[in-house]
């Protein structure tokens, strides 16, 4: 795997780059994330397929977003970069709030070869606020060092039904930067909450009927803790109406479970699901 920065449009993309024979999957990671969110993906699909994980801008090692940002903004930033990597019929591959971002771009893209959704893009409502919004507020939290950020995170993560591990731990410590006198998450909350605002200006009926290339949506119904899960399975009527072809899997991990641990699953519904797209 290469860690490499792109310039597009003047602001650095920070790019996990792994090899492989076919591809490439773009992996676009959700709301809080970065590309170490997609790790398990990239260890199940890289040297198959040449798997391109991304910091999204504001997150990670990337620059910051624009001031008045939105998962508009972070779709051009995305065609931007496909076009300074010169790549031809990308596959894909969105979580939470990147599978927003990839059907954007495949509404405008046409060499999309294929889109993978996994529990994103769909009729965002109030119900998506009450989970994600309260969480927040640690974006904006000082740090006395990268282990207490970890921690902390940790006790918010255990309410959310996500096991902790190593490879959690690591992903977690990349979120937060030393700063002088104290740690703190390398993202600003106001512009994260903007990003997640956004959700809410994106419309399905508009967005899927410019899409042509096969949508494989997943779909997460497990619980979050007492919560339900993030989206409902009516939140995706207008995605699986207007998409013209879409085929929708559902496993029983949450939303959050989806990317922190593998799933075996849905492993193999995207295998499956990419091997009749080839």
């Amino acid at each position: 795997m290469e860690l490499y920065k792109v310039n597009v449009n003047g602001n650095d993309i920070q790019v996990a780059d792994y090899p492989g024979e076919k591809g490439p999957i773009i992996a676009i990671h959700g709301l809080t994330g970065t590309h170490k969110n997609m790790h398990y993906y990239a260890e199940k699909f890289k040297g198959d397929y040449r798997f391109i994980s991304v910091d999204l801008r504001g997150r990670g090692n990337s620059a910051e977003t624009d001031a008045e940002t939105s998962i508009f903004k972070h779709a051009d930033d995305i065609l931007g970069l496909i076009a300074e990597l010169e790549i031809e019929n990308p596959i894909l591959l969105g979580y939470s709030m990147g599978a927003f971002i990839s059907s954007i771009v495949a509404s405008k893209l046409e060499s999309v070869q294929a889109l993978v959704l996994l529990d994103g893009a769909a009729k965002a409502t109030e119900h998506q606020r009450g989970i994600v919004q309260p969480s927040l507020g640690r974006i904006s939290r000082e740090f006395t060092s990268k282990a207490h950020y970890a921690e902390e995170i940790k006790k918010i993560y255990a309410n959310l039904g996500i096991s902790w591990n190593d490879t959690l731990q690591d992903t977690v410590e990349y979120e937060v930067g030393d700063t002088g006198d104290h740690w703190e998450n390398k993202s600003t909350e106001s512009r994260i909450v903007a990003d997640f605002d956004s959700f809410y200006t994106f419309s399905p009926k508009e967005n899927f009927p410019k899409i042509d290339c096969p949508v494989l949506l997943v779909y997460a119904k497990g619980s979050i803790g007492s919560m339900g899960p993030l989206f409902f399975l009516e939140d995706y009527e207008e995605t699986q109406q207007y998409a013209t072809s879409l085929e929708t899997v559902i496993s029983d991990c949450n939303h959050y479970t989806m990317v922190f641990e593998e799933r075996e699953d849905i492993n193999g519904y995207i295998e499956k699901f990419l091997n009749g797209v080839n």
